[in-house]
């Protein structure tokens, strides 16, 4: 399956429920099966999941400092590649 595509803009568009296990069964049986042969939305997915879990780490009330530029880049790059489905450099 050609990566970029609508299915990976579903995806995109239902992974913080799948992550938060939120998706009915069949749902969950769907993403799996496409995470299983999309290796930009797999590396997109486990980039919201590790954002997830460092946001848990933070107090009530504790605010985070504004990512730097070049951290900025990087997810957009990700980000970029993930819908693209191009692999990154050196791959």
């Amino acid at each position: 399956m050609p990566h970029g595509t609508e299915e990976c803009k579903q995806i995109f568009a239902t992974l913080s429920e799948y992550l938060d296990l939120e998706l009915p069964p069949d749902a969950c049986r769907e993403m799996e099966a496409h995470l299983a042969g999309c290796p930009p939305c797999v590396e997109f997915a486990e980039s919201l999941r590790k954002t997830v879990a460092l946001c848990h780490e933070y107090q009530a009330g504790e605010m985070p400092g504004p990512i730097s530029e070049a951290a900025r880049a990087r997810l957009v790059e990700a980000w970029q590649r993930a819908v693209a489905g191009t692999k990154p450099p050196g791959d």
